[in-house]
């Protein structure tokens, strides 16, 4: 049936084509006629003489529409050159200004054919014969690589040259758009070495120049493609590529790591060195912006230390020489990085890595409590010290300014007794009241490796204080202590009424007369008549509500008489 109908087909076609020629052409053909019933919207070339053309046809006699060759059925386009009698005249002529996936069909008088011989018993004398031609392909020897920028990236840092190591994607087609290859199917990029004869010749030329993220169609005559062998059943003999590449990545094996400062705080009076320990943020992308990695996404700095061994070594490197709040653009080249084989589905093989990178802090495990005194009052006649009770207003925050805490109304402690930080305690120490200071408390002496409410973990830790009270303290476990020298002897100065005996009343007056008076001092912070009551009570030892000389205990400490408990 299939059979009928091609006939049929063929038949009719055959009877089409006698109309047409005996309806123009009432005699003999004179002349190769050419019908371009289909032509390409677009047409950036034609066909002219010297051109190499391969084409598909099917031939037909002309008197009875009977086939006589075919290259579809030898599956294999036929190649050959125009214009130089390399084939029959007719076809010499029939193909000129022929476009690629264009559609002819030709007619050949005998003349210009096999004329009245024929030719190997298949095409008869004085046949006139029908070509169905399609043409897949043009190229010439003058021909060189065409490149065709299709877009380029705003800026451009560096662009690809010979010895360079690239990484692209691509779609390959024939010239006629038959798709053979695309990197983008196999979801990889293609990786190779430039001008090193990994590439075809005119892939090599084609991708010279060109800046990551740019897009180009790079056309290869096959004479600089695979030439009259093809590649495989993929690519045809004399076949010309189009490559449509986008440029992903590229660097050179001498390449360093390189280092953009985009922003450095003024002030910057120390840098990042080896054995620093570091907390930044960091946005990690590929050359051509495709992102991988963000701390920032994680909320979490990036904490290590520097030099050491413990990050990629060209970010070992990137980190020396930084200050506090800079921030910093970092290219690394893959042998300083994850190499070739990358970091399973994260990092692709020979990847170059960008980090734009934001110091928020760094210390060194040796760094001591750092004080700068920005406020000193004219008087300061008592200086803070262990014991003191003090009151003071402070802000905390992060190196990079990150507020934390702060506090309008003031905060009370006792120093020494372990209640804050030690780089608070070591900060508020020596202070007048009145003065301020800037106090860098790196984590050892803050809150260490362990994250604080919301002090993060290994935070350098920065506090404006301002000492806003001071009173003067007494030695942990005392609760009263002489200022110089007690009397001597104690009792007869207790006992003021001259009694033998000190009920609480005259103590309490007698020590409230001692503080008083600048030669006594009470534990601070603490209700007064408790600890009047608690020093009464320990002296008082038969318990009768008051105090004879036998029963007064004086404790020596320091070469001060100082009470514990007691007097």
């Amino acid at each position: 049936l299939s059979w009928v109908k091609m006939s049929s087909a063929r038949v009719f076609a055959s009877l089409i084509l006698k109309l047409f020629c005996f309806t123009y052409f009432p005699g003999p053909l004179l002349d190769v006629v050419v019908d371009r019933y289909d032509i390409p919207k677009v047409c950036p070339r034609e066909v002219e003489i010297e051109d190499f053309v391969r084409y598909h046809f099917n031939g037909t006699f002309f008197e009875d529409g009977k086939k006589f060759d075919s290259s579809y059925d030898r599956d294999k386009a036929f190649i050959s050159q125009v214009g130089l009698g390399r084939l029959i005249a007719g076809m010499d002529r029939g193909l000129l200004g022929m476009c690629v996936n264009e559609r002819r069909r030709v007619i050949v008088p005998p003349h210009l054919a096999y004329g009245s011989i024929g030719t190997g018993g298949i095409i008869p004398p004085d046949a006139v014969l029908v070509y169905d031609v399609l043409l897949l392909d043009i190229w010439n020897e003058k021909d060189k690589v065409e490149i065709r920028t299709l877009s380029k990236p705003a800026s451009c840092r560096r662009t690809t040259a010979a010895s360079d190591f690239v990484r692209y994607h691509y779609n390959g087609t024939l010239l006629s758009g038959e798709l053979f290859d695309s990197s983008y199917s196999r979801n990889a990029t293609y990786d190779t070495y430039l001008g090193q004869g990994d590439l075809i010749k005119g892939m090599d030329e084609g991708l010279l120049g060109m800046c990551v993220g740019e897009r180009r169609l790079i056309i290869v005559p096959p004479f600089l493609a695979y030439g009259e062998n093809g590649y495989g059943t993929m690519i045809p003999p004399q076949a010309t590529l189009v490559f449509e590449v986008l440029m992903v990545d590229v660097f050179n094996p001498k390449d360093d790591v390189t280092v953009e400062a985009k922003e450095v705080p003024k002030g910057c009076t120390r840098t990042t060195v080896t054995g620093d320990y570091i907390r930044y943020h960091y946005n990690g992308t590929f050359q051509d912006g495709t992102v991988f990695d963000s701390s920032y996404q994680r909320n979490s700095t990036y904490n290590t230390y520097i030099g050491m061994g413990y990050v990629i070594q060209g970010m070992d490197k990137a980190l020396q020489g930084l200050c506090i709040g800079e921030k910093r653009r970092v290219v690394i080249p893959p042998h300083l990085a994850y190499g070739e084989k990358g970091v399973g589905d994260f990092i692709p093989g020979s990847a170059v890595l960008v980090f734009d990178i934001h110091v928020i802090d760094f210390h060194n495990p040796k760094d001591p409590v750092n004080i700068k005194v920005t406020h000193k009052p004219q008087e300061c006649n008592m200086r803070s010290e262990a014991d003191d009770l003090i009151q003071y207003r402070y802000n905390c925050s992060l190196m990079d300014g990150t507020l934390l805490d702060q506090y309008d109304s003031p905060s009370v402690t006792t120093l020494g007794a372990n209640n804050v930080i030690l780089g608070l305690e070591e900060g508020l120490r020596g202070m007048c009241v009145g003065e301020r200071r800037e106090v860098v408390i790196p984590p050892h002496f803050g809150h260490g490796e362990n994250e604080a409410g919301v002090v993060p973990r290994s935070a350098v830790l920065f506090f404006e204080l301002e000492l806003v009270e001071l009173q003067k303290g007494v030695p942990e476990g005392y609760m009263f202590v002489w200022v110089g020298d007690g009397p001597d002897p104690l009792f007869p100065a207790m006992d003021l009424d001259g009694d033998k005996q000190v009920p609480l009343e005259e103590f309490s007056l007698f020590i409230r007369l001692q503080v008083q008076g600048g030669k006594g001092r009470l534990r601070p912070g603490i209700d007064v008549d408790s600890i009047i009551k608690d020093m009464f009570d320990n002296q008082d030892r038969n318990k009768d509500g008051k105090i004879v000389e036998d029963e007064l205990t004086v404790t020596e400490d320091k070469g001060s008489k100082q009470a514990r408990d007691e007097l």
